[in-house]
């Protein structure tokens, strides 16, 4: 299945620095998308590490696997190199007084001839839109998730908590990571959208689908967005990486059958 990518990444209106970190290599299929936390540019360094880790070793794995190589297959892959760079972050900050504490939250995406397999830790996240309908395929790993799960609260209340931003998984902090990793059926003409929290801390959901539903390109949906959340304060760094599906590979696939080709 055909695909086209776009990414943009901002530091926003407050932060100094940028501690984001993406990757995308279109040939495999292969988006990584981190947000580091930690002390002063810590936790650059933490996102920075995750994502060339798992760029490296997952990359790699994708170029020498057969085409035909199983979702199951996919998903130990990406589980094996998370726990790598897991390590190595981990280790870093044990070693290096002033990496103490940092980590990062991570969401990988491996897109495939028919699935998408989506691997992640933490509160980064990625939403499909499908036939203008935008889904949330993710879940936070953080307090307000956990607490609007046990019923405590509503979403509603979540969206306007002063602790939206603490996450309960984070890779790098503990000697074990625990992702949560799935994979989805995909459908021409479905967008994805892989996403920091600097974006969906600041813009609502309906935003969000607004703007991918309307806006005419890829790149001006992706500055539209990092637009909106800066407009709305910026308080932290914003990364976007949307991916798109051909909507009409269906229809090009029997053209070509009719016509004999």
């Amino acid at each position: 299945m055909p695909y086209r990518y776009c990414s943009q990444t901002h530091a926003g209106l407050v932060r100094e620095n940028n501690e984001d970190a993406l990757f995308v290599q279109e040939a495999l299929g292969l988006v990584i998308l981190a947000d580091g936390m930690g002390g002063y540019k810590a936790g650059e360094v933490a996102s920075n590490m995750a994502v060339n880790a798992i760029a490296q070793d997952l990359g790699d794995w994708l170029s020498q696997a057969p085409a035909d190589a199983s979702d199951k297959s996919v998903r130990r892959a990406i589980e094996v190199s998370v726990e790598k760079a897991n390590a190595a972050v981990f280790q870093a900050s044990q070693h290096n007084e002033q990496y103490t504490g940092m980590g990062t939250t991570l969401v990988v995406a491996v897109f495939r001839q028919h699935t998408v397999v989506v691997g992640h830790v933490g509160d980064s996240r990625c939403y499909r839109l499908r036939r203008g309908q935008l889904t949330q395929l993710t879940k936070d790993h953080s307090l307000l998730q956990e607490r609007v799960d046990a019923g405590l609260m509503t979403h509603k209340q979540a969206a306007n908590s002063p602790q939206k931003n603490v996450v309960t998984r984070a890779l790098g902090v503990e000697e074990d990571v625990v992702m949560d990793i799935n994979d989805f059926t995909l459908t021409p003409g479905d967008s994805y959208l892989l996403c920091s929290d600097g974006l969906s801390d600041m813009v609502q959901d309906r935003q969000i689908a607004k703007i991918l539903n309307n806006e005419p390109s890829m790149e001006i949906k992706a500055r539209a967005l990092v637009n909106t959340a800066n407009a709305y304060g910026g308080h932290d760094n914003i990364s976007v990486v949307l991916v798109e599906t051909d909507p009409i590979t269906k229809r090009r696939t029997l053209l070509s059958r009719l016509l004999g080709q």
